[in-house]
């Protein structure tokens, strides 16, 4: 390469569209967000011109969404390697994923009613009166097992999607080794494939986000500001609480020392922040209970693995949290029969939301859609769903290391009175 040509590739670099292709994505939306939420304010309704540009983004994640869960859904459940695992081991693991899940559920939805974050964002518009609506909760397990997964797949029915893709995978497990291994490959070549779609799709995220933010504050004013803050404030809050948890459940049922467990494990946490992926942080947390907890591969070979696609304990606050966020926005109050159903909807979605960077925040879109609420008022919050997102990860793979503590001490104090 000649002086030249360095000295353009130089001048390239050092501009201001060198200093932003440089930035990671996380970084561009938030430029993006500020960029439409100055628009918003000096354009006031006028901003709301670019719309159409936030909703196709809303699209676009929606369209990758249900075979994002369905695919990435049964990858998870073929990488076991027989059904044979699923005895002591997979069912108490299964039992305290779903517990945990639940947990934090409950939690994200009461810290949320608590805090009230969406109470100062009022709608200019009347909320239709079928926001809101939700089923009853025998309607909601019935309504779970397909009579056509053609039409379930046509509808978006998300539940009897991740219901199908379910008796898909251990239907998968319980076939030759020879077809088994196949399908086993195929089915994770097409989940890759997805979430390859979805990076794809987030590339356009922050100017998405940025027309979402114009067309917000545009329409909505200043008003939005004081309610995104206490929407992050109470997601964290809740967040630590959950980690709390885990450290009670750690003293509980593993008898360890949470704050040595937090120091022998504080480098997977970098990690997690880092990269917002709990599928990426897969190999530091396997690192770290081999070489700093000493824990048996038997177990952690299992467990992280089956984390990293099916508990989302951190997904799940923020799913809660962001239903309740836009409800409150529209003025729509849930009852506590509508609460548990939240709960098994959120169930359901958070395992299918895929380990991957922004696999979240579509997961939380199918979420409010469901409800009939205004997907628009829950796609501001792509804007600050990185500072969201660092924490839920964290969460979830603490979750899963936790987990994998527990289930070694317990295994290894039945081994010893063996």
């Amino acid at each position: 390469m000649t002086s030249a040509n360095i000295s353009a590739e130089a001048r390239k670099d050092s501009g201001l569209f060198g200093f932003y292709t440089n930035r990671s994505l996380g970084l561009k939306i938030l430029i993006w967000m500020g960029i439409g939420i100055s628009a918003g304010v000096v354009f006031g309704e006028k901003a709301t011109i670019v719309a159409p540009i936030g909703e196709l983004f809303i699209k676009l994640l929606l369209m990758a969404a249900v075979p994002l869960v369905f695919f990435n859904l049964i990858a998870g459940i073929t990488s076991l390697q027989n059904i044979a695992i699923l005895g002591r081991l997979g069912l108490r693991t299964f039992a305290y994923y779903l517990t945990t899940t639940a947990a934090a559920l409950t939690l994200g939805l009461t810290m949320v009613s608590l805090f009230k974050p969406g109470r100062g964002m009022h709608l200019n518009e009347e909320v239709s009166e079928h926001f809101g609506d939700v089923p009853a909760v025998t309607d909601v397990i019935l309504g779970l097992f397909p009579e056509n997964i053609f039409r379930a797949f046509s509808d978006g029915n998300i539940g009897q999607v991740v219901v199908f893709a379910i008796f898909i995978g251990i239907t998968t497990l319980l076939l030759p080794t020879g077809q088994k291994e196949k399908l086993q490959d195929v089915f994770a070549l097409i989940a890759e494939l997805l979430r390859k779609l979805v990076g794809i799709i987030m590339y356009f995220g922050p100017i998405g986000v940025g027309a979402l933010a114009a067309n917000t504050v545009g329409e909505y004013g200043g008003a939005i500001f004081g309610p995104l803050a206490r929407f992050i404030g109470s997601v964290w809050f809740t967040q630590f609480v959950m980690m709390g948890f885990y450290m009670v459940l750690l003293v509980l049922l593993s008898r360890r020392n949470p704050i040595e467990w937090l120091k022998t494990t504080a480098s997977l946490y970098a990690t997690t922040a880092a990269t917002c992926s709990s599928l990426a942080s897969l190999v530091v947390a396997m690192d770290v209970a081999e070489k700093k907890l000493k824990l048996p591969q038997s177990v952690y070979s299992f467990t992280l693995p089956l984390g990293a696609q099916l508990n989302k304990d951190g997904t799940s606050i923020m799913l809660a949290a962001v239903l309740l966020f836009t409800a409150q926005a529209a003025g729509v109050e849930f009852s506590l029969m509508q609460a548990v159903t939240i709960v098994l909807i959120g169930l359901l979605l958070s395992e299918g939301s895929g380990g991957i960077p922004g696999g979240g925040l579509v997961i939380a879109l199918i979420f409010v859609e469901a409800f009939s609420l205004p997907v628009e008022v829950a796609g501001i919050v792509a804007g600050i769903y990185r500072l969201i997102d660092m924490g839920s990860t964290t969460v979830n793979v603490m979750g899963d290391l936790v987990w994998t503590t527990v289930l070694s001490d317990i295994e290894e104090r039945r081994s010893n009175k063996a």
